[in-house]
């Protein structure tokens, strides 16, 4: 295992810990300039695929194009706490798909998703070769995330193995849309309600977790005007434990980023609670009464951890 691949703390070696996302949405890396429209819609993140997006004899110039995009974000300062720009490249399995990497691995690309991870040995193979990128552009190590998609069910069993195996993997989690290689290869048939595919996302998420992957996403909903349905499938998803989901049509963004924010009268509740127990601690007192409910130190923490990430969220939003 390289240097780069400790998984302890799941903090960045260039010192920050890595920001939920709520929204990740894919964009065409032939098309570049749909870009606008995705920070238009409010994504938290815009994922330029080299993948399934580009036909095999427009990959090369797509590359070129996504190359030039993250290179103009690196230069531009006035991006910094915006929309983080991700690339999902092809699978690493030639040296194609290697100096593809070297090309958009550079300052403003904010993390690699990388398709058709199998096990842990790829996601160390990808680390590495993250960690050269970084040290040929002058990055601090661990600088740019990684996010290995569970496309087989091999790479769904292997979920634990997969988000231990670097510190850079934040965002990973089961991807259940309709008719893509999740459902060929677990065999499932997708409904709208998603119960096929329930236990396999708490699954995964419980293996996530467990691996110290902070971030957890699910998706993906191909129903383009379904919106109920889209945000019926994200709370379900938030329920579960998922911090936010990969989507693939800006009209998507809204309701998703709604779905995972936490709202105004929610973050009001969390203050209330925090306060009424560390007003009960300074009494002697462990648990106290709060609006019909015992509460004590661990409701605190985890309404406290609440509050923490929005205050970041907001923070960064507005540097």
């Amino acid at each position: 295992m390289s240097s780069d691949s400790s998984a302890a703390g799941r903090t960045d070696k260039g010192g920050t810990s890595r920001l939920p996302l709520r929204s990740l949405l894919f964009v065409p890396g032939n098309r570049t300039e749909w870009l606008a429209k995705a920070e238009a819609a409010g994504a938290d993140a815009a994922i330029l695929d080299l993948e399934d997006a580009v036909p095999e004899q427009d990959k090369a110039a797509a590359c070129a194009e996504v190359g030039e995009a993250v290179a103009a974000r690196g230069a531009r300062a006035e991006d910094a706490g915006r929309m983080a720009l991700f690339v999902r490249v092809n699978a690493l399995e030639s040296w194609a798909a290697a100096d593809a990497l070297r090309t958009v691995a550079a300052p403003g690309l904010a993390g690699v998703v990388l398709p058709k991870v199998r096990d842990e040995e790829d996601v160390r193979f990808a680390d590495r070769l993250l960690g050269w990128c970084e040290r040929e552009e002058g990055l601090a190590p661990g600088s740019i995330g990684l996010v290995p998609l569970l496309e087989s069910a091999l790479s769904l069993r292997n979920a634990y193995e997969i988000g231990s195996a670097a510190s850079r993997v934040a965002h990973l989690g089961a991807l259940t849309g309709a008719g893509g290689d999740v459902e060929r290869a677990v065999g499932y048939r997708w409904s709208p309600e998603g119960l096929e595919t329930l236990a396999l996302r708490s699954r995964v998420l419980l293996d996530v977790r467990a691996s110290g992957a902070p971030h957890p996403v699910a998706g993906l909903w191909t129903q383009i005007d379904d919106l109920d349905g889209l945000r019926r499938f994200a709370e379900q998803n938030r329920s579960l434990g998922y911090t936010g989901m990969m989507a693939i049509h800006p009209s998507h963004v809204p309701v998703v980023n709604d779905v995972f924010s936490p709202g105004a009268a929610e973050l009001d509740r969390c203050r209330r609670l925090v306060a009424a127990v560390r007003e009960a601690q300074s009494r002697g007192r462990g648990a106290v009464a709060f609006e019909g409910q015992m509460v004590d130190e661990a409701m605190a923490a985890t309404a406290q951890q609440t509050l923490d990430l929005e205050r970041r969220r907001a923070r960064d939003a507005s540097a």
